[in-house]
């Protein structure tokens, strides 16, 4: 199999094996793995530094200074001197691992002063901590739905909401994008069963905001539960990073609250947050909680130290939402397709052309940029793109530089195709970009 031909398959092809054995894989998977080796290689790229705004990667053995446009690092807080000066301490104090299960090993004062931390930001009565973002919200929905109850899930929602749908045996239905009324229909055809209803705040692979307002509207008139995936909007969105429900003023109205440590926390794990007899069923019931390992203190002080960083004031967040708008409009001038986008998570629809997607990967790196390339299954095939994550720690310089480089790469493989506005659309586009909605 050569690499164009390697090129019109996808991971959705090979998912099915039709070998004897378990532990062997398709051996038509194993070619094109090697075929594409071109494509596969830009992901799980070895970093050789921070995830911080310029790092530098290894890329054909070679060392490459690059501007990160990869990296979750919302706020800027893996390099601040108190997250790191706080989980030096920690380790210090209590050693590299927790060492055992929250349940049968027990905690450290810093995992219950954390837990206590969250829930007084909030606004709730309690929170719990996984080690894992994705554990968080599979062990949530795992522990709290059972066979014969209905999870209804927004269809861009992330995997692992997905996933803890399917592993709780309820039946998973999905509502169309952002669409109150797709909801209602769905609430209204399921009446008498065990539900529940599940939407992220900001989409992680579109960077669009959940119409909280219109889909509690429906919810609370089915006088059904919601629960919110605030992966990429906790710490980044609201007055003082409570995230979307607070943006729209609804926190309060969202029965349970999800969020990762991994992005604007700089750290690892996730948290749930709300009522105390809820998570008190749920740390008995979530399996990813009560059979893994608590996280290690270290996380767990870095994690509690960049809440007290970012609850300070608002400076890192308003300086996100410049960056972000800045960014968007530029690229929205250049004629790009950013689809939705309103917030630090950005897209460059570039179309069905994977070829193209792979091929601009590596000229890009070239130049010294480092972005996500993001293929089928993980977005329409017609609709491959890459998703660039602005911080607070880029400066307009690093802004600058890599709006160049996308402008002779992506713009100029992109002219004369409909994936790129004329000109004078494009600038009079870039006029109508809407402001980060958290600002």
């Amino acid at each position: 199999m050569d690499p164009l031909d390697a090129a019109r398959f996808s991971l959705a092809d090979f998912h099915v094996s039709d070998t004897d054995d378990p532990l062997v894989p398709p051996a038509d998977f194993t070619e094109w793995r090697k075929a594409s080796t071109w494509g596969t290689s830009m992901y799980e790229r070895s970093l050789l530094g921070g995830a911080v705004p310029r790092t530098s990667v290894e890329a054909e053995g070679l060392r490459r200074n690059v501007i990160n446009l990869a990296s979750y690092n919302y706020l800027g807080m893996t390099k601040h001197p108190e997250t790191t000066a706080a989980a030096k301490a920690a380790i210090d104090a209590y050693g590299t691992g927790a060492c055992g299960s929250p349940i049968l090993s027990g905690m450290t004062d810093l995992h219950r002063g954390l837990e206590k931390q969250i829930a007084t930001f909030l606004g709730r009565e309690n929170a719990m901590l996984f080690n894992s973002g994705f554990g968080g919200a599979l062990g949530a929905l795992e522990a709290i739905l059972r066979k014969g109850d209905i999870a209804i899930v927004d269809n861009k929602a992330h995997l692992c909401i997905v996933d803890g749908a399917k592993l709780s045996g309820a039946q998973l239905l999905m509502f169309d994008h952002n669409k109150a009324e797709a909801l209602d229909t769905i609430l209204k055809k399921t009446t008498g069963k065990r539900r529940i209803v599940v939407v992220e705040g900001i989409y992680s692979m579109d960077g669009d905001v959940a119409d909280l307002p219109a889909i509690l509207e429906v919810t609370e008139r089915h006088g059904v539960g919601l629960m919110i995936d605030e992966a990429h909007s906790i710490l980044t969105m609201g007055a003082t990073g409570q995230g979307v429900g607070e943006h729209f003023g609804v926190e309060q109205r969202i029965a349970l609250k999800y969020a990762t440590f991994s992005k604007a926390f700089a750290a690892t794990g996730s948290f749930v947050s709300g009522k105390t007899n809820l998570l008190d069923y749920m740390r008995y019931y979530a399996n990813p909680y009560g059979f893994s390992c608590a996280l290690p203190p270290s996380v767990v002080a870095s994690a509690s130290k960049a809440l007290e960083v970012a609850t300070r004031d608002d400076v890192l967040r308003k300086r996100l939402w410049e960056n972000s708008t800045y960014f968007r409009r530029q690229l929205v001038g250049l004629g790009l397709d950013i689809g939705e986008s309103t917030t630090q998570v950005v897209p460059i629809v570039i179309g069905p052309n994977r070829p193209m997607l792979y091929m601009l990967s590596y000229a890009m790196l070239a130049k010294g940029l480092f972005m996500a390339p993001v293929d089928f299954p993980s977005v329409p095939e017609e609709q491959v793109r890459f998703r660039c994550s602005v911080t607070a720690a880029h400066t307009r310089a690093d802004l600058d530089e890599a709006l160049n480089i996308i402008e002779s790469t992506i713009v100029r493989a992109l002219k004369g195709t409909n994936k790129l506005r004329p000109a004078d659309e494009a600038r009079a586009a870039a006029a109508t970009v809407a402001a980060h909605p958290g600002s």
